[in-house]
């Protein structure tokens, strides 16, 4: 294929442009770190709409809003406004969107809500509450996170019980009626109108497979080419779900995945590094290339990943390398305690600040666990230094912020019942926690929703009235949604519902600083209205209602949020810090049971995921690489003693 007119496929290299231009049938990249994927992804969508595909029929599917607004950004630089049209965004996102048109084909309203992981474990928790178990035994979290690895390998409350595998493990450990829990959750998330996370990915699954005539035809028609990012953190669903999409008689198996083996490191999450290395199998007539040159860190850099992850047996064979020979060389730091560890990152932070004039925006420090930061926090707050620890708190998982997006919940979707149990004694109206345990029990009985309870049962006079006024209120955030955009129904609902009032009685600092949470959500849905650009897949105007704006932050990440002051040193465990780079990284706690991690000593295919985690940390930095370690630290509240790891052997 010519490049004439396409001036934008010479900023590639050979192999990139190859992957770029083979644009038919199935094809695989391999892409080492900082060999320019992003690049490749996007000039090959760019290249697609250039030759006569169009934008309405690309899917292209990422881990992170972040990736998939810079994708389009960039996109949009060689195609202009086409696009935006463009289905680019998370599996969830787009998943999510799709089923906001098709969820009552599955039995579920089309303005379903979207669970967050507090309301999961609400749910779970009441569940195990009337089952009378004991929580210290079956923890709503531990709980959750069953249920969540069954959703993420298709396996539904009827296979969990037909798999003697999942029984077995359930019942050594003590939990034999986790199976009885998962079913009820699912059952009780269906009568609110209500999705988890997983089940954005399961349901959309079952859409597809349910309705082969109607709906996955008509998917299947509109997306003619799908493209994958980060393909090794696919989970076994994600996988099934585009292959339904994708694998059918007469399809030309028009799906791109880009990817690298070396940086699976999610198998925690349900990824499964199958799915990449098993690829090949499913499509023999696979076109693979391998972006091998890294554009981003320095020779010494390189080689140390190369040596590292060439213990590794399963894997796709690729040499990564580089032009930039100059650098420095790698520095390792050996201290007596975790207090010396941190003391002497933030010596070298000031040092390299001075000496090489970097910024605190250009250094990051990596560890294994969260619970590593606080030595680091207290040596830079002693020197000044500013910084951020990613994994705190974030903005939507504030308490004033949970009360008014439930209200506003509770508006589109009067069946959420975890959002109605949050509100409807917020702001206090005499509507106490036994009357709720009450409207609970009364919904469970009867199977309905516990706003159902509240409009068709009578109550006793001392409650009456305080429900009817409750009823009366959400009744009125209802009629004003059907006929005003989310700005104006969310501000009438802050003032309505006493919200605003109580926090502004509240002069205390925290209370200012809740007040100011509801003012930043309601600016970010202004902002969200007044903003014109299309999201994927619509053609004409943008959808502004309220429900179009939960759906948005519902599936929001710490990534998506702004930064406040953006110079600032970062640190994160390597989990978060994938996919970005810094001019300086400190990979700390360099420890035997630390990194790796003790609980993955075990297996030797935990080992090799660990010594993947440790790759992806030391492919982040460009020019300066420090790795540390302790010889004794605090673990658990007893000192321990550790040998250095086997990685910096």
């Amino acid at each position: 294929m010519t490049n004439v007119g396409f001036s934008y496929l010479d900023e590639l290299n050979d192999i990139q442009r190859q992957a770029a231009t083979c644009l038919d049938g199935p094809v695989m990249v391999i892409a080492g770190p900082g060999s320019g994927k992003t690049r490749v992804l996007t000039y090959r969508i760019a290249h697609l709409i250039n030759m006569g595909v169009s934008p309405g029929n690309i899917l292209a599917l990422t881990f992170t809003n972040k990736a998939a607004r810079e994708m389009k950004d960039r996109i949009e630089r060689v195609v202009g406004s086409k696009a935006q049209r463009v289905w680019a965004g998370t599996f969830h996102a787009l998943f999510a969107r799709i089923l906001r048109v098709e969820a009552h084909k599955i039995g579920y309203p089309n303005d379903f809500s979207i669970y967050d992981t507090d309301d999961t474990k609400s749910v779970i928790s009441e569940i195990i509450g009337q089952m009378n178990l004991d929580k210290k035994v079956y923890a709503p979290g531990i709980v959750r996170s069953r249920i969540s690895s069954a959703k993420s390998n298709l396996i539904t409350p009827k296979a969990y019980i037909a798999n003697e595998e999942l029984m077995a493990y359930d019942k050594m450990a003590r939990r034999p009626l986790i199976h009885l829990i998962y079913e009820k959750y699912v059952a009780r998330c269906q009568r609110a109108g209500a999705m988890d996370f997983d089940d954005l990915l399961l349901l959309m699954f079952r859409l597809l497979y349910q309705n082969p005539d109607q709906v996955r035809e008509k998917y299947q028609n509109q997306f003619k080419y799908l493209l994958v990012d980060e393909f090794q953190d696919t989970n076994y669903l994600q996988y099934q779900t585009l292959k339904l999409l994708t694998v059918y008689p007469g399809s030309p198996n028009n799906m791109c995945i880009v990817g690298d083996d070396a940086q699976s490191i999610y198998s925690f999450r349900g990824a499964t590094i199958e799915n990449i290395l098993q690829f090949e199998n499913d499509f023999p007539e696979l076109n693979t290339f391998k972006l091998e040159q890294n554009y981003r860190s320095t020779q010494f850099i390189v080689e140390a990943a190369n040596e590292v992850i060439n213990n590794n047996k399963r894997q796709i064979q690729k040499k990564i390398w580089t032009d930039r020979i100059e650098g420095n060389k790698i520095k390792l730091i050996k201290a007596v305690s975790e207090t010396e560890e941190g003391k002497r990152v933030a010596d070298t932070i000031i040092e390299q600040k001075n000496r090489y004039n970097l910024h605190n925006k250009d250094i990051a420090i990596l560890y294994r666990t969260n619970g590593q930061s606080r030595v680091f926090e207290e040596q830079l707050r002693k020197y000044n230094i500013l910084y951020k620890v990613y994994g705190g708190l974030s903005f939507y998982t504030r308490k004033e912020v949970k009360d008014l997006v439930a209200y506003l919940r509770l508006t589109i979707n009067d069946k959420d019942d975890e959002a109605l149990k949050r509100i409807i004694n917020y702001p206090r109206r005499g509507i106490g926690d036994s009357t709720v345990d009450n409207i609970a029990q009364l919904a469970e009985d009867n199977d309905m929703s516990m706003w159902e309870v509240l409009t068709k049962i009578d109550f006793n006079s001392r409650s009456r009235k305080n429900i009817g006024e409750f009823v009366q209120m959400v009744m009125a955030f209802k009629t004003k949604a059907a006929k005003s955009n989310a700005y104006e129904i969310a501000d009438f609902i802050a003032r309505q519902s006493g919200i605003i009032e109580l926090l502004k009685a509240d002069k205390s600092i925290e209370g200012l600083g809740r007040l100011e949470n509801i003012t930043s959500i309601l600016d970010g849905i202004k902002e969200f209205v007044e903003d014109d650009e299309l999201e994927a897949g619509e053609e004409v105007e943008k959808d502004k209602s309220l429900s179009s704006f939960l759906q948005s932050i519902s599936l929001m990440t710490d990534a998506d949020v702004k930064e406040e002051n953006p110079d600032t040193v970062t640190l994160m465990s390597v989990h978060s810090a994938k996919g970005l780079e810094f001019k300086s990284v400190f990979v700390v706690g360099l420890e035997e049971n630390l990194f790796p991690s003790y609980m993955a000593l075990t297996e030797s295919n935990q080992v090799d995921e660990e010594r993947r985690l440790f790759y992806v940390a030391i492919t982040r930095a460009e020019e300066f690489l420090c790795l540390t370690y302790a010889n004794s630290r605090y673990q658990y509240g007893n000192m321990r003693y550790n040998d250095p790891s086997r990685f910096l052997e």
